[in-house]
């Protein structure tokens, strides 16, 4: 017989420590780690594995008889009238896993609020439905959660946690080869990274930013081929959404066949939204429609000279504000009608979606209200630092004005007294 290298036996040991089902010895392990370092690799993959660390182990999956097999009777140990199964085809995969992962009473003594639908949806995803066509090309469970060593979901470590998600989508979406034959670019995962959402996962970490699976689902992935992409951008911006619906943009969208949030802001892409988009200059995409001279064009340009204008009064009254209180003087007041003033430009930007003049002015008249306010706090708050200066002035003269007159008294009166001594 092989001998076993002792680091295998070591790696193996938290194995068979796992669980009601690991506390005997199992012939599965104890095979696989001495036919060679390839068959050990399983065994190796399963020390961090949730399944082992749930007291799972390779019969739970696989079948047959890990208490056999110790004589060299390989046979008895994968009987298939013991319920050995083996390695199961690619197309068998996903109901494979669903044997536990589908069933809510066997799932619940593990984890009472873990979804045990995804069968179900992954059959309604495009990878579902080409598998069953026969395409065992697709993703199944394994290609983004792993097989041996699958970790919890909300390990760092894991390939479908957030900041790992895109990465690995990325392994078949971004192979070019492996796409060829799905016509479908394989530029996504470049794009997304240099999108103000890629940035915001993957460099600064934000776990709230979207990635794949919040725009395309998980288990039930489906294209953007959506009746609106709208219903996906808007769980994130519900107001911009709702905004859109009701602005005029939403008609002529349908009548023109344009993806609603797309047309503006892209898709895997989407940088991060600037006034520069509006208005009728170089940067402006109201212009790839907006003919000039018409009316759209019009309402483009006076959205965004109202915008223009409360950011430069804004502008305008931090500048004064802060010089004031860099001075020492008290302006707390007015910094709070500035903030106020730039909430009302946040608003205004939303309201920029209704496509309604009205409804944007109204909001950027009551920054530049709030705004002016500041401003004028701001020069009051001048005015009285300059005041101060000069009685601070006025009064350092007289003090020195009543030094030199007290020290001209003194001195006279020195004199006199000499003059008058014997």
């Amino acid at each position: 017989m092989i001998l076993v290298p002792a680091f295998l036996v070591l790696i193996s040991a938290p194995l068979l420590a796992q669980g009601e089902s690991q506390k005997q010895p199992n012939s599965c392990i104890s095979c696989h780690l001495e036919v060679g370092e390839e068959m050990a690799l399983p065994v190796q993959g399963m020390e961090n594995d949730v399944h082992a660390q749930n007291g799972l182990s390779c019969q739970d999956c696989h079948g047959g008889d890990p208490t056999a097999g110790f004589d060299g009777d390989m046979d008895a140990a994968m009987d298939p009238a013991k319920g050995y199964i083996g390695k199961p085809a690619r197309q068998e995969i996903p109901q494979f896993c669903a044997r536990c992962h589908s069933n809510p009473e066997f799932m619940r003594r593990f984890n009472p609020r873990v979804s045990t639908d995804q069968l179900d949806r992954y059959k309604t995803s495009i990878h579902g439905k080409r598998l069953a066509d026969g395409d065992t090309k697709v993703a199944t469970c394994t290609d983004c959660h792993g097989v041996h060593g699958i970790r919890e979901v909300s390990d760092p470590r894991s390939p479908v946690y957030p900041t790992n998600l895109p990465e690995t989508c990325g392994r078949c979406h971004s192979d070019a080869a492996y796409m060829e034959a799905y016509g479908i670019p394989t530029d996504q995962v470049e794009l997304y990274k240099q999108s103000v959402h890629g940035k915001t996962l993957l460099e600064k970490g934000d776990e709230a930013a979207p990635a794949c699976n919040d725009c395309h689902g998980n288990h039930g992935a489906a294209p953007p081929g959506l009746p609106s992409i709208s219903y996906v951008c808007g769980q994130c911006h519900l107001n911009n959404s709702e905004l859109f619906w009701q602005s005029p943009h939403n008609a002529a969208f349908k009548e023109n066949d344009l993806p609603e949030c797309e047309t503006c802001h892209g898709n895997h892409d989407i940088q991060r939204a600037t006034d520069e988009m509006l208005g009728t200059g170089e940067s402006s995409i109201c212009t790839d429609c907006h003919e000039e001279d018409s009316k759209g064009y019009q309402v483009a340009a006076d959205i965004r000279a109202d915008l223009d204008s409360l950011k430069w009064k804004i502008a305008l009254a931090d500048s004064i504000v802060k010089k004031a209180m860099r001075a020492g003087m008290e302006v707390s007041e007015a910094q709070f009608k500035i903030n106020d003033a730039k909430e009302n430009l946040i608003k205004s930007r939303t309201l920029v979606h209704s496509l309604v003049e009205e409804k944007v002015k109204q909001h950027t008249t009551e920054g530049m209200k709030r705004a002016e306010e500041a401003f004028q706090m701001g020069v009051a708050a001048l005015k009285e630092l300059q005041f101060r200066r000069k009685g601070l002035a006025l009064s350092v003269i007289f003090i020195m004005l009543f030094a030199i007159g007290l020290y001209l008294k003194i001195r006279e009166i020195d004199q006199r007294t000499l003059s008058e001594s014997p």
